[in-house]
């Protein structure tokens, strides 16, 4: 049995199912982080955070970032099934979020990490909704990897 006609990704769609479904995971774990992030920002001089998304086969990527991140860094696991780790870092602008996801590529390929995608988000404001930030970020992923980004560090900010 051959395709549906409509089981081609056209230009338009943005996710696919596996995609939405991964978007909420994705809300359900960061919202209120970002929520609480923003408050830092208005509140408390936060300059900036930095989103990363990341996922690689064939390493221990859980135990990596765990191992890698700062005390206040926040590392989030979205699909331990697909490898799929977010980490939320606190007051860091792009150089240092750049700086930060080449070590962790590095140390991946070291490791023998393979298929290695990463996609960085900057928020430098708050006037995006954290459902806009986490969405931005996912779908930054989703043209990564459509794009075969394997091993690069694609970078987005948010002014």
């Amino acid at each position: 049995m051959g395709a549906r006609e409509n089981d081609n990704r056209s230009e338009s769609l943005k996710f696919n199912g596996k995609e939405i479904q991964l978007a909420v995971k994705m809300l359900d774990n960061l919202e209120t982080t970002i929520d609480i992030m923003y408050y830092l920002m208005e509140n408390e001089n936060q300059q900036a955070f930095v989103l990363m998304l990341l996922t690689a086969n064939d390493v221990d990527l859980n135990t990596l970032l765990d191992k890698e991140k700062r005390e206040t860094d926040i590392l989030f696991e979205i699909d331990k099934e697909e490898s799929l780790y977010v980490m939320l870092c606190q007051d860091t602008k792009v150089d240092g979020g750049y700086r930060f996801a080449e070590r962790l590529l590095r140390n991946i390929e070291l490791d023998k990490g393979t298929d290695i995608y990463c996609t960085e988000v900057e928020v430098r404001a708050t006037h995006y909704t954290p459902k806009q930030v986490i969405l931005k970020l996912l779908e930054t992923f989703v043209k990564s990897k459509v794009s075969n980004k394997s091993n690069e560090i694609v970078f987005r900010s948010l002014n």
